[in-house]
């Protein structure tokens, strides 16, 4: 029986984890579920919306060989546990034989290949990353032009594996060769497709001890220095997320299909839709290389939910806003069992909307890179609560604690009380790779070290948790973790600007979107597009642009002297629900912002004709109430 509520969470642990038996590492979990289903499907693959019906396969036997080969070429190359191999690509098979295969070797490095190419040398150089598995020229993206310049001064660097698009590609949009990629002095170049297929697939050629405690993965998570920190996880960390998490959904008869939309160098698409349903024996389906937002994607959504009959999918806030103008029309979705959301908060009231158009349930999860994926979940077979973020995983401990003004542990919250979320498990990783980042990581409580997520929340009696802010000050676009320090860095670079301060405006498509509040210095002019425009030229990572910046005159500060944020936030919020009242032809009489204990801020509002402006801001994640 799946999990349903937290009394079930309480039974289920009675039985030591020990006794579960599961398997040391991701390789093993891969050789486990192929020799209990070597021929059901494992992998389909299409690479555009329109073709979507024109699939590559893979079974779970082929699927642990391509993997097992992808894991004795990183050997030969020279991966090991301190010298990663790293992957730079879109969705693609090559991605999940080179996650797990990489594992299997050493250690995998996922880098997201939006990212700046200076930004990602450095992420190279400080992980010591020994191959480099992306694209080579392709017609398909300028991801290989926009990196060559960057690669020629990395020490640990020797090999260079190239994915050829061509082999997916119809004959008529043929990719460029991988011999037409310009060589790197002191690079080996290879063929990452040949390369593999030259290597034994019936077993590791050196298999290596590895423990629930051996490193498996590196992944960057945004953080509050200005630059992407490296967290390092283990092969115990992935295993027992991926099956924990299982333990929510109903056992079924066959396999299920799951649908792979979000991108593989997010720890959502690697687990959720990844490793936990193999670990299953289902049939996971990659849909194009961009994902969801591939060209036609969302468009075709449900047409391809009842071509492969999904079961269930994973997705941000802003998928379901845009599923939700996408007709259903004709197309049998049935087959559906229920969806699940993370990342970022999301609108009770879209909740409503798009179960009550689906008739397919949203369960709404929290978690975060540095506990492996999962942390609690809505069940998806109980009785879900819109806003909360569900009950924590068995064998992981969650709690909402008190700290006192150096961070320290003081005592543990009441019901209902809002503090700072802590967890501790057996997907808690070990820290990050530089150890400079691990300061303030830790809260001692009772003898024990618990994680500071940066969080703040509360959990009910029935032991659900809801968030209620952060600590931290992440801003959260669609699903993408942004720090506001690499905003207010680039802007602090213009010789105008005294002070900056980026903060996330509410947005109903996005959640957030980063805008930027900036204080001239005496006796200087210059315009808001203007800034506008260096911002766009000096910050690293594209997401990270400001939709706009603001000059104030004077920038709210503390006592001590700090920016006072929430100060700008609340005006953000009160600038968006005026935008909505004017496009609505509302007039509002009163607006009072209350920022209340549990919910966080609250917008109250008396307007003439309140049902229509209320409509609009229950598409956003804060909370408001329209009175007429």
């Amino acid at each position: 029986m799946p999990i349903r509520s937290f009394a079930d969470v309480q039974v289920f642990e009675a039985e030591p984890l020990a006794r579960r038996a599961l398997p040391r590492s991701t390789y093993d979990a891969l050789v486990a579920s192929a020799r209990r289903w070597p021929e059901a499907k494992a992998l389909s693959f299409f690479l555009t919306a329109d073709t979507y019906d024109r699939t590559f396969a893979w079974t779970y036997a082929e699927l642990l060989a391509d993997v097992t080969r992808a894991a004795n070429l990183f050997h030969s190359l020279g991966v090991d546990a301190d010298h990663p191999v790293c992957l730079v690509l879109p969705n693609l098979p090559e991605t999940h034989f080179t996650i797990w295969g990489g594992e299997a070797a050493g250690v995998v490095l996922t880098i997201n290949p939006l990212f700046e190419p200076a930004q990602i040398r450095d992420l190279l150089r400080a992980a010591r990353v020994r191959v480099l598995v992306t694209l080579g020229p392709s017609s398909f993206t300028d991801l290989w032009t926009r990196l060559v310049p960057q690669l020629s001064d990395l020490p640990d660097l020797r090999t260079i594996a190239l994915v050829d698009l061509s082999v997916y590609r119809p004959a008529d949009l043929a990719a460029p060769s991988f011999r037409s990629a310009q060589s790197i002095s002191g690079i080996e170049m290879v063929d990452f497709g040949a390369a593999m297929r030259a290597q034994p697939a019936d077993r590791l050629v050196e298999p290596r001890t590895i423990t629930e405690g051996t490193p498996s993965s590196y992944f960057c998570t945004g953080g509050t220095t200005g630059a992407p920190k490296i967290a390092i996880r283990t092969h115990g960390n992935e295993v027992f997320d991926a099956w924990a998490a299982a333990q929510f959904i109903e056992a079924s008869d066959g396999p299920r299909t799951v649908f792979c939309g979000l991108p593989l160098f997010h720890v959502n698409a690697q687990l959720v839709t990844g490793l936990l349903p193999w670990m299953q024996g289902d049939h996971v389906v990659l849909g194009t290389p961009q994902g969801y937002r591939g060209s036609g994607m969302i468009a075709r959504f449900w047409e391809i939910v009842a071509h492969y009959r999904i079961s269930s999918f994973s997705g941000v806030p802003t998928i379901y806003s845009a599923l939700l103008e996408v007709p259903v029309g004709d197309n049998d979705i049935s087959s559906l069992e229920f969806a699940l959301c993370g990342a970022a908060p999301m609108p009770p009231k879209l909740i409503e909307l798009f179960e009550a158009k689906t008739g397919l349930k949203i369960a709404e999860g929290y978690g975060l890179t540095e506990a492996a994926c999962v942390s609690s979940v809505n069940p998806a077979y109980g009785k879900t609560r819109p806003g909360s973020i569900g009950i924590r995983l068995p064998y992981q401990q969650m709690r909402v604690v008190v700290l006192d003004e150096s961070g320290r542990f003081r005592r543990t919250a009441r019901t209902d009380e809002v503090g700072t979320i802590a967890i501790k498990g057996p997907n808690v990783f070990v820290g990050y790779l530089d150890p400079r980042h691990n300061h303030d990581l830790w809260i001692e409580i009772e003898g024990e070290k618990w994680l500071n997520t940066g969080d703040l929340g509360r959990q009910d009696s029935d032991g659900h948790f809801w968030l209620a802010g952060r600590s931290k000050e992440l801003i959260i676009r669609g699903g993408h973790n942004i720090d506001p320090k690499l905003i207010e860095d680039a802007l602090h670079k213009h010789p105008s600007i005294a002070l900056a301060a980026a903060i996330g405006s509410p947005d109903p498509y996005a959640g957030e979107v980063p805008v930027a509040y900036v204080q001239t210095k005496p006796g200087v002019s210059v315009s808001e597009q203007e800034l506008l425009e260096f911002a766009a030229t000096h910050i690293l990572e594209r997401a990270a642009v400001p939709k706009r910046v603001r000059i104030a005159q004077r920038l709210p500060l503390t006592g001590v002297g700090k920016i006072f944020k929430p100060a700008l936030q609340q005006q953000e919020i009160e600038s968006v629900v005026r935008s909505e009242a004017e496009t609505a032809g509302v007039t509002i009489t009163s607006m009072v912002l209350d920022r209340n204990s549990q919910l966080g801020v609250v917008v109250r509002i008396q307007a003439h004709q309140g049902a229509k402006l209320q409509s609009a801001l229950d598409r956003y994640a804060f909370r408001s109430e329209v009175l007429e």
